[in-house]
């Protein structure tokens, strides 16, 4: 049965949508009357020489394709599901030298490696400090006159404090690394004025700095992460090229996606002002689950059949282009009662906005939950009364569920 509710061409990659919402009751329509649907791309306009891909909507669809690697590759085509008609396919290709973008066995190899740097005990040892970094962004942020932007002046610094903490960055580059990562993602936003070209120049200066530390730690090793990962390449460590990967995907992974849930999730209190009351009083240990259900920071990733399959009751062909669409599973009613609610207490609360599980389940999920609830008690304690003082201005992005703006008052 096809989908009445979605006019002809309409593409839930389309960054003009998603510059504006994201599409929930499209997903709903989906889910509901054919949770695994064709979606025509016209032009190359997602930089793949091919004619679209197919959404896949339904939470247990979604968690099918993401545990299922020998199936649905990352590979291929790499996990983005779409970059623009100007994208080479050289440039798609290399991007397979990052995490994000491998299959077993590789995949499992580099990330028994890099999985060091987010063992419980790496967590619990950032702790304090991170708790204070904490506090001193709410601070300073409440101590500024008039009304201010949540995302530079809170959201987006506890994440880049707490990668340069992790990996040993001077918190004085930090601001290097924001700037990167966001022009690695920003070329769908004309405001930023950002080309394919500049997006890859940022991610080559970002590559180049961490393989300078990587260098560096290994002609002297410090007691550090990086000194752990790099020291002994034939001991089952990082060469420099792949700790530079490493580095990339962190700014994205660990930076952008933090610090957009920081932010739809700040919304989504001052918007459900008893949220936000009953999180001041209790502070309940869900919080941080909800906030990232709600939020989906990544919007959609992708996968490549590598055979041909059944999902969904659709035949997907070898090297179909497979979007699986986190924000649709994470309001499927199949498996969230009321899914359009915002509900701190939420348990139990299976969503997928750390990814579906298997092989590519977020890394740094520990971490991004301490910086959440960490960056929320800070604020509570410290900026209790604030207000919206102006609506969310989005990113324009077929794949990032990003937030350039969001304009607060400290009350």
């Amino acid at each position: 049965m096809s989908c009445p509710a979605l006019p002809d061409g309409f593409d839930l990659t389309d960054p003009d949508l998603l510059h504006h919402r994201v599409p929930l009751p499209e997903f709903a329509a989906l889910r509901r009357a054919e949770p695994v649907r064709w979606i025509p791309q016209a032009g190359n306009v997602a930089g793949f020489q091919d004619e679209g891909y197919w959404a896949v909507t339904r939470h247990a669809d979604v968690k099918y394709v993401s545990t299922h690697p020998e199936i649905f590759s990352s590979y291929l085509n790499t996990a983005i599901i779409r970059f623009n008609e100007h994208m080479h396919r050289d440039a798609i290709d290399a991007q397979r030298l990052i995490l994000l973008n491998m299959d077993p066995p590789e995949h499992t190899r580099v990330r028994q490696i890099v999985q060091r740097v987010f063992t419980p005990r790496a967590i619990r040892a950032l702790e304090d400090r991170l708790r204070a970094r904490a506090d001193a962004i709410a601070r300073t942020a409440r101590d500024r006159t008039g009304s201010f932007d949540f995302v530079t002046e809170v959201a987006c610094e506890l994440p880049l404090q707490a990668i340069a903490e992790l990996i040993g960055i001077p918190q004085e580059d930090r601001t290097r690394i924001f700037e990167w990562s966001n022009r690695m993602i920003a070329y769908d936003d004309p405001e930023y004025a950002i080309t394919e070209e500049v997006g890859a120049e940022s991610a080559t200066e970002l590559i180049a700095y961490a393989m300078n530390m990587a260098a560096d730690r290994k002609q002297c090793p410090a007691k550090d992460i990086v000194s752990t990962l790099v020291a002994a390449e034939d001991e089952g460590n990082l060469n420099s090229d792949e700790f530079g990967f490493f580095v990339l995907m962190l700014a994205v992974a660990g930076n952008e996606t933090t610090r957009n849930a920081i932010t739809h999730g700040m919304h989504a209190f001052l918007t459900h002002p008893d949220q936000w009351e009953l999180f001041k009083r209790e502070r309940p240990q869900t919080t941080a689950e909800e906030i990232v259900r709600w939020a989906a920071p990544v919007n959609a990733f992708q996968r490549t059949a590598t055979q041909d399959t059944e999902l969904g009751g659709k035949l997907i062909r070898k090297g179909d282009r497979v979007g699986i669409f986190y924000a649709s599973a994470n309001h499927d009613p199949e498996v969230f009662t009321d899914p359009d609610a915002f509900d701190i207490t939420r348990d139990p609360n299976p969503h997928l906005g750390f990814g579906g599980g298997g092989p590519h389940f977020c890394l740094g999920k520990s971490l991004a939950v301490l910086e959440i609830n960490l960056i929320f008690g800070a604020i509570a304690e410290t900026m209790p009364g604030l207000t919206l003082a102006g609506d969310p201005r989005r990113l324009r992005s077929a794949w990032i569920n990003g937030v350039k703006e969001l304009q607060v008052r400290a009350g």
